[in-house]
């Protein structure tokens, strides 16, 4: 997957250029510490919105003014890129800070001393947290490595997404950019059309996954091997040891944080293959996956803020990549904007509509039926069309 790659730096003697930004994805974890801190020294409720304030306020803004960077590791680099296991720690650190965040969450949230201003502020903060922390999730649990396989189990037990393991891996990754997948938003469809779909229908398609995977070998699926009840178990046993240490009125608290914390993750999935589509061949089988079926984005500050979760057309082409090694390609369809910008735009359907329905047509020439659209848009997108 070459064709079409903005030109990279030549091998010899190769750095990699962000290689000091990435200790910044460590910067979401450290702000309910943050929140805290200003809050004890007296800057009241508000203090507790620092994160959404940082992420979908202060990011996109310094993400305009940087711009974008669309260099690519040169071929022969990227061996040696990732085997460097400071990329790796990176990804680790990011668990311990999200669980300490957590932990800080529930001793506040049981003190009673929050306002309901503050209260919000401290759902918010944390679902912030847990929802980026289902991107390092994604990233670790699509490795061979035993350990990061089950490291991404735990970055998905605070919001109780477990079975996001399963589906995302074995669903989504096979099914993209189709009708079929429950992840893959459709041209004309809003958010909040596509937040029960995804959400439900996600669920049922990974436990038919891990089902199927036991039906075939002759065995019940309800084993302690069954991946999707065993990553449940691990968020009963954390909210338990939580309600246990705190006391149960810390319980709506961890329910809000994570209910928010996954939807984050699927306002992201709303956007990343937003009306793209796969096309049938002669013998009826979608075509292979390729940098086409994926929204990318270069820009700099949150590429480094989500470990390159924006090169997404890559991964997609190259699920088993690691994100330093990732590439942007000219044939993918370009986000206007980084994720933390677009993910404020799509929680506005008519801004969302007026920004997105017009690029996926332009990728697609014009021809609406190559699109992959939702029913009910098809009479508006056709009058959009001309």
């Amino acid at each position: 997957m070459t064709a079409g790659a903005p030109a990279t730096a030549p091998p010899a003697a190769w750095r990699d250029p962000r290689r000091p930004l990435w200790p910044l994805a460590l910067l979401v974890p450290a702000l309910p510490f943050a929140s805290w801190l200003a809050w004890r020294g007296g800057a009241g409720s508000w203090a507790w919105w620092l994160a959404p304030v940082v992420v979908f306020g202060v990011i996109p803004v310094v993400d305009l003014l940087v711009g974008d960077d669309r260099r690519n590791p040169p071929e022969e680099a990227v061996p040696r890129l990732a085997r460097d296991g400071y990329y790796r720690w990176l990804t680790y650190l990011y668990l311990p800070a999200q669980y300490a965040g957590l932990v800080l969450g529930c001793a506040v949230w049981a003190s009673g001393g929050l306002r309901p201003l503050g209260a919000a502020g401290l759902v918010a903060t944390l679902a912030v947290v847990d929802g980026i922390a289902i991107n390092t999730a994604h990233e670790l649990g699509h490795k061979r490595e035993k350990l990061e396989r089950w490291l991404s189990k735990v970055a998905l037990a605070p919001t109780g997404y477990g079975h996001f393991h399963v589906e995302h891996n074995r669903g989504h990754h096979v099914r993209v950019a189709t009708p079929a997948d429950p992840a893959s938003s459709r041209l004309g469809e809003s958010f909040y059309a596509f937040w029960p779909r995804t959400v439900a229908g996600s669920l049922r398609s990974a436990w038919r996954l891990e089902a199927g995977r036991f039906r075939v070998r002759g065995r019940s699926p309800w084993t302690y091997r069954n991946e999707i009840l065993t990553a449940w178990a691990m968020t009963l046993v954390l909210f338990a040891a939580l309600a246990a240490a705190y006391g149960p009125q810390v319980l709506p608290f961890l329910l809000l944080q994570a209910v928010f914390g996954f939807s984050l993750l699927e306002v992201v999935n709303y956007l990343e293959h937003y009306g793209l589509a796969r096309r049938r061949n002669p013998a009826g089988r979608y075509e292979k996956v390729d940098a086409r079926h994926s929204w990318n984005s270069d820009r700099t500050v949150t590429n480094v803020f989500l470990f390159q979760l924006q090169r997404h057309s890559d991964h997609h082409a190259n699920p088993l990549r690691r994100y330093q090694t990732l590439r942007s390609f000219d044939c993918s369809p370009q986000l206007p904007a980084g994720y933390a910008t677009m993910v404020v735009a799509a929680l506005v359907p008519p801004v969302w509509r007026r920004v997105m329905d017009h690029r996926v047509l332009a990728h697609y020439g014009g021809d609406l039926e190559s699109a992959n659209v939702h029913p009910p848009a098809r009479a508006r997108l056709r009058r959009l069309a001309g």
